[in-house]
């Protein structure tokens, strides 16, 4: 049977107060719960031992800590790691990746996409809900690797800027004091360029924004990208340029790599003709095929000849490596749709 009692796990401080003083209860022991919550990361009410008994009688009638484990987990050939997570819309994943001086968690923001992308995965399985912040900070707190994690991007499964005040919600318990207490360099959100969503990510916290290209030409990244006819990457990148971005702060766009669509010497330099005056990087990104979609990835040699052109440029211009291919962990390809499980 399903708990009807509300999860603590995701407030951020103000709500834990509203919440407090709600039960006539002291507006201070907020803090005191988001330390358990977040610092001390507790499982059950109970746990909060600086709390009096009555305090956690009063909470324990209508409140629960709301952490769960993952459901799954599944380990590639070269350390990532794919966990899958009861939320509270459907069932989502999440990618853990190690490196040599890095310890990334890929996280999700929404069950499934509404946005189509032809190449993504997350995208053919269609939108099934909304998560809470409490349903995306359950995916960093609950894996092992927590204590470990020196990275956190939204590059899961889900528009961030389509859901942003939850979104917003679980950077503030990151970032917060009260919190993880992580610094925002540590965090990037990728956007496939939401605009209004963008706009307010940009004016409310520090963190490193990445925006999905993938074409700087209008009729090729609406056929890969329907979010282009909306929010065009010129209106995308107008936007991006009224923001200071420093060593605090990245811009960074992705761009998945498709043979003879987008790898020729005219994207070279239409690239850098759209991106001219922004400090940004461009990380380039292999395609990872999709079933039922008959694009086709660029070859490595076409990809690097791209990179060294872009540098020559002047544009900072990276490879990412490909992660847990063998397990579908990679760019593109979490999805739930098609794992046995009811989404409903």
């Amino acid at each position: 049977m399903q708990s009807t009692k509300i999860n603590l796990l995701g407030k951020t401080l103000s709500e834990l107060e509203q919440v407090v003083i709600g039960l006539n209860l002291p507006s201070y022991i907020a803090k005191q719960i988001a330390h358990w919550l977040y610092n001390k990361q507790v499982t059950e009410i109970d746990q909060m031992t600086n709390l009096s008994k009555v305090v956690r009688e009063t909470l324990n009638k209508g409140f629960q800590v709301g952490c769960s484990e993952p459901v799954k987990v599944q380990v590639s050939v070269d350390g990532t790691k794919k966990y899958l997570f009861k939320a509270t819309n459907g069932f989502i994943e999440a990618a853990f990746i190690p490196e040599k001086d890095r310890a990334t968690l890929c996280v999700s923001s929404q069950v499934g996409c509404k946005m189509a992308c032809q190449y993504c995965m997350t995208g053919k399985q269609g939108f099934q809900g909304h998560l809470l912040a409490g349903d995306i900070i359950n995916q960093v707190r609950s894996i092992p690797e927590r204590d470990n994690l020196t990275n956190i991007v939204f590059m899961g499964m889900g528009e961030p800027f389509d859901n942003l005040d939850e979104v917003l919600n679980s950077l503030d318990i990151m970032t917060g004091s009260y919190g993880f207490a992580w610094a925002p360099k540590r965090i990037t959100v990728s956007s496939i360029g939401v605009i209004p969503g963008m706009k307010r990510f940009l004016d409310e916290t520090r963190c490193h924004l990445a925006i999905s290209l993938n074409s700087p030409f209008d009729e090729e990244r609406a056929l890969l990208m329907p979010v282009q006819k909306k929010y065009p990457i010129k209106d995308v990148i107008n936007e991006i340029t009224r923001f200071h971005f420093g060593q605090q702060r990245r811009v960074s766009f992705e761009y998945i790599m498709f043979k003879g669509l987008n790898d020729t010497e005219k994207h070279v330099n239409e690239l850098v003709r759209l991106l001219q005056g922004i400090d940004c990087r461009i990380n380039l990104i292999r395609f990872h095929p999709v079933p039922g979609v008959t694009l086709v990835g660029s070859d490595d040699f076409t990809i690097e000849q791209f990179q060294q052109k872009l540098k020559k440029k002047g544009i900072t211009t990276t490879l990412r490596q490909s992660r847990g291919m063998d397990i579908a962990a990679a760019c593109g390809l979490l999805s739930t749709k098609e794992a046995g499980i009811d989404n409903n």
